[in-house]
This record gives C-alpha cells, sequence and structure tokens, in this order.
C-alpha cells in the first residue's frame, strides 16, 4: 500500500482532496504521532491518522447520497457561530455516515447537493477544468430583460474572468440557467451586483445529469448505480 494522504482524508469523507491539502499544509496531519508534509504518501495500512488531534475514521464502502437543502442552513462541518448546518438535519443523522458535499450552496440558497465519501469522484466534480454543467431556478425582481439574457449568452466579465450562462426556460420572472463553473455565490453576484437584479429563491435543480426531482426538502436519496457511473464520467 503507499498511497497519498490527502486523497485517504478525502475518500473518509472527512473533507475534500483540497481542503485535506490545506490541512496537511498547516501542520494539523499528524501520522503515526509525526506531523505529515505535502507529498506524504501513506506506506501501511494500520496507520493513526490524527487531524487537529481527531483520530481519522475510515470508511471502506462508498456512499453517494442527494440531499434537497433547505434554505437557511449552511453547508459546512463546523461554523464557529453554532449556527444550522446540513448536519444538523435529520436525515444525515439518520444515516450516521461520514460523508463530504461536493460544492457548496450558500445559506440562501437551496436545492440538490451531492453527499459522498468518495473523495476522488469529490475532486473530478469541482475541478474548474471539467466543467461540469449544473443548473439553477431562479425568482428575480423585476423580470428578467432580454438584453441581460444575451449578456450572459456571450459573456459577463467578473474578476477578470468570463461568465456565461444559458438561460432557458423563462416564465414572467422565473427562468432557469445551466453554468459549467463553480466560483463562489457566482449567481448572485452576476444577477445582484452586475445585472442588479433581486434574487427572491435561486435553487439547483441539476449536477450533470442528475436531478433534483420531487426529492423532499431536507431529505436524502441514496443514488442509482446508473447514477452513480454516470457521474464518474466526466
Amino acid at each position: 500500500m503507499e498511497e497519498r494522504i490527502q486523497k485517504i482524508i478525502a475518500n473518509s469523507g472527512y473533507c475534500s482532496r483540497r481542503k485535506a491539502e490545506e490541512l496537511i499544509k498547516d501542520k494539523k496531519v499528524v501520522v503515526d504521532g509525526k506531523v505529515v508534509e505535502t507529498g506524504f504518501k501513506l506506506e501501511k495500512e494500520n496507520a493513526k491518522i490524527t487531524i487537529n488531534g481527531e483520530k481519522l475514521k475510515t470508511q471502506d464502502k462508498k456512499y453517494y447520497f442527494a440531499l434537497n437543502k433547505p434554505k437557511g442552513i449552511l453547508v459546512t462541518k463546523d461554523d464557529p457561530q453554532k449556527r444550522k448546518t446540513i448536519y444538523s438535519l435529520p436525515s444525515l443523522k439518520k444515516l450516521n455516515l461520514n460523508l463530504n458535499y461536493v460544492g457548496r450552496l450558500d445559506g440562501t440558497s437551496e436545492g440538490l447537493l451531492l453527499l459522498t465519501n468518495d473523495g476522488e469522484l469529490t475532486n473530478n466534480l469541482t475541478h474548474p477544468s471539467k466543467k461540469i454543467t449544473k443548473e439553477y431556478h431562479l425568482r428575480t425582481e423585476p423580470t428578467l430583460k432580454k438584453e441581460d439574457i444575451t449578456k450572459a449568452k456571450s459573456g459577463i466579465m467578473i474578476d477578470k474572468q468570463m461568465f456565461f450562462g444559458k438561460i432557458k426556460n423563462q416564465k414572467k420572472n422565473e427562468f432557469t440557467i445551466e453554468i459549467t463553473e463553480g466560483r463562489n455565490r457566482i449567481l448572485r453576484r452576476i444577477f445582484e451586483d452586475k445585472l442588479k437584479y433581486k434574487i427572491y429563491m435561486l435553487k439547483r435543480i441539476k449536477i450533470k445529469n442528475l436531478k433534483l426531482g420531487n426529492l423532499k426538502v431536507g431529505e436524502v436519496r441514496e443514488l442509482s448505480e446508473d447514477e452513480v457511473n454516470d457521474l464518474k464520467n466526466s
């Protein structure tokens, strides 16, 4: 056995691979009593791994769940202000699994969130180079103008990088939009800060081909084998 420590941490469901790399750089990861450096590879199966003094719990089986995140709770494992997070939901507590979230939704957003302990899949779905398609349902005030629909399609510059969005299914002040990026709060920054609309609903309804469907708010469901395979083929 010889495997990079950040991959082992990610596969445990503790956090994403990129977050694990940050923890290693911050010297918070210890293996058999020694602080590890970036690039460290584990060479034995029974090594004791601790993060911030807490023993890492590993899971051999991979789990994949979809959650319909409610509005008003945070997507994080630890909030210093002790606000409600997805991990306080009864549906997740009932699973009693160490699952990591794939990407984020801000506190006032809702909808589809993928949960897994598969660190490799998490990395693939969140890496900018993969350009994974995500679809959102928005309700704004006022109704979206035609010229702004055109702007989104042709590209809007923000933070020295172009944003592209395919807007469809517009009905009065509601519409869906497809994007292939995951910059922090990007849709709010585009529609509220740049285009000066007020967003009253922002719900993610699709990740690649995985749909939110009729999953109830706050509930989870385990993905089918076909759904998992489709997400892996990205």
